[in-house]
Parts: C-alpha cells; structure tokens; sequence
C-alpha cells in the first residue's frame, strides 16, 4: 500500500475528531462501572425513594428546605479549611438550649428574685425601721477594725458592686434598657460594663482570698450561735442576744456567700475570661449558666447584708467606716468579743487604745 502525505493528513484529521468522543465514552464506562457494582440494589432503591420523596415535597410544600437544616442541624463534623474545635459544625443545638435557658427561666426567675429582695426590705425598713440600742450610748468608744480589715472589706465590697452593676446591665440590659436609651448609649454602656467586668473580676477573686484569710476565725462556729439562730437574732422580739465578734447571720453569710458563692462565681467566671484555652462550646455555655445563677444568688443575698450593715442597723456603718463603734453598740450587738477585749483575754483589732471620744453616738431603738 502506497501512503501519500494526502492521505497521512486526512487520516490524523479525522483521528483528531473522533477521539475525543471515544475518550469521553471510555472514561464514562469505567467511571460508571465500579460505583454501579459497588452500590447495592438496596441503596439504589433508597436513594431513588429519598429523590422521589424530595421531588414530591417541592411539588406540595415549594421552598420547604426542612431535611436541609435537618442535616445542617445534626451536630456532624464535615469537612471545613477553618482548623479548629468544632470548626466543621455548622449549627449547635447545644447553642440554642442555652440560648433558651438564659432568655427563659434564669432572666425571669433570677430578675424578680432581685425585684422582690428589694421589695421586701424596703417593706420591712418602712414598717420596722433601723434596728437600734436598748440603752442609751456610753459615749465611749471601741475599735472593732483596724484600717487593714476595713481595706479588706471595701477592696470586696466595692469590686462586687462593680461586677453586679455591670453583670446586670450586660444579663437584662438588651430587654430593660436599650429601649430607653437607644442603640448608641447602650452599646458605649454595654462594652464599658463588659470590659469593667472582665478586669474588676480577678480583683475581686484576690480582695475575696485576703478577706477569708483576714476574718475566718472570727466567723468559725460556736455552740452560742445556734441559740442565736433559734431566737433569730432578736430581730423581730427586740431582745439583746449574745454573740462574738460576729452574729450567726454573718457566719453564715461569709461561709455560703462569700466563700461559697463567691468561689462558684468566680471559677465559672474564669472560664469564660478565658475562652481560647481550647474547651469546647459546651463547657463555655455550661460555665454560663452556672456563673449568672450563682452570681443572681450572691446578688439577691448581699442586698440583704448591705441593708442590715448600713440603714438597717444603727451604728453599724460607722463601724466599717471608721474602725470604731459606741460600748454600747459592742455591748448589745458582740457581746461575748467585748468581754473578752475588756478582760484582756483579747486584743483589739489595730491593738490601740481602745477608749476615744464618741462623735456620732447611734441613737436608741424606740
């Protein structure tokens, strides 16, 4: 056979048409094969009934995209370039549990305990009033802190007053107070109370370890506190009972609030200040939940301690104020310390004299 160079051209021209047609049906048989003979009659019956039931479902309800979210919903780990923990979930249902809860019952259980507590002291201020001497002042006084213990009580007490504030503001302000003040005052207020309440936090978790190494033994229990409890502090009956330095009440709010409800608050409150120490979103939402309940508690509890140290109480503010409280004040509301401070079996706080002159004597109970 005779080959021209004609004939040469022809054949590799229609070589160059035809291959790419025998290339495609090539590839497509050999693609196609195996996942037939790999796929199960059963399979494809499944997946024929899965698209038969989708085809139908936008036939009756167009636009109802329900087994989509249904998957993006399902808590799967896929595939994401985002390299991180629970980076390839698209949707938590954990996030929305906790979502509910917050916004549910812990705003609404949490917000009227403190509308109440407030409520019922006012009440029992407007129908009880102060709670005052039954003798007349001596006009002496005593030292019952020194400035170390009172610096110690005012580094707590004004942090928690901060953290409070601030906690409110960030837990009910979105419902409370951004329809009153707007989107921009709002939004100045919320960042400064969550940048306060981030950095106040640790000092608080400090001023709370220097107050319980400062005042635990005086607030260790004692046989007298429970006849105390029993007659509950004479509140309500107007009768001088006996006590140490500090009453039953105060030992059981340094015991479960301070120390109690203050260590919960605070460890919770650790790690949500610290979000990047790799734990995962279930741990951060659980810490949530327990730091607002615990700190709602300590809240509606300290109105209770703040009422009774300051209008509740004659003479009880000036104490923490200046270091020095009336005799007659010590006589009637620390029995038994003063005792021991008189006898020499103890010594005062500051060890100076004890005796000063009176300036602002508190007034009798009427």
């Amino acid at each position: 056979m005779r080959i021209t160079l004609a004939g040469l051209r022809h054949f590799l021209l229609g070589l160059m048409l035809f291959l790419p047609v025998i290339t495609g049906a090539a590839y497509a048989q050999t693609k196609g094969a195996p996942a037939s003979q790999a796929q199960s009659p059963e399979s494809r019956a499944a997946e024929s009934r899965a698209a038969e039931s989708q085809a139908q479902r936008q036939q009756v309800q167009p636009g109802n995209n329900a087994p989509t979210w249904r998957e993006a919903r399902s808590g799967k780990e896929e595939y994401t370039s985002v390299k991180g923990r629970e980076t390839g979930v698209l949707i938590q249902n954990d996030g929305q549990t906790w979502r509910k809860l917050r916004n549910g019952p812990i705003m609404f259980y949490g917000g009227w305990a403190v509308v109440l507590m407030l409520i019922v002291l006012g009440v029992f201020y407007k129908v009880n009033g102060p709670i005052g001497l039954h003798s007349a002042p001596a006009g002496k006084m005593i030292e019952r802190f020194s400035a170390f213990e009172r610096i110690a009580h005012w580094a707590m007490a004004i942090s928690f007053c901060i953290l409070g504030v601030s906690g409110l503001v960030m837990l009910f302000g979105k419902f409370l107070l951004l329809p009153l003040i707007g989107h921009t005052l709002f939004g100045w207020l919320a960042t400064l109370g969550k940048n306060l309440h981030n950095f106040v936090g640790p000092i608080f978790m400090f001023s709370v370890l220097v107050f319980i190494v400062t005042f635990i033994r005086d607030n260790l229990p004692r046989l007298y506190d429970f006849i105390w409890l029993v007659k509950g502090g004479g509140v309500l009956t107007h009768e001088v009972v006996p006590c140490g330095r500090f009453n039953a009440g105060e030992k059981i709010w340094f015991w479960g609030g301070v120390i109690g409800l203050g260590m919960i608050s605070s460890a919770s409150g650790l790690v949500l200040d610290f979000p990047n120490f790799d734990q995962p979103r279930w741990v951060m939402m659980i810490a949530n939940v327990v730091h607002t309940v615990a700190a709602l508690w300590y809240i509606v509890w300290a109105l209770t301690h703040m009422y009774l140290g300051t209008a509740g109480t004659t003479g009880a503010y000036d104490g923490m104020r200046n270091g020095y409280v009336d005799e007659t004040w010590a006589k009637e509301h620390a029995q038994y310390w003063y005792e021991d401070v008189k006898a020499g079996r103890r010594e005062l706080p500051s060890g100076k004299q004890d005796a000063a002159p009176a300036t602002t004597a508190p007034q009798t109970q009427s």
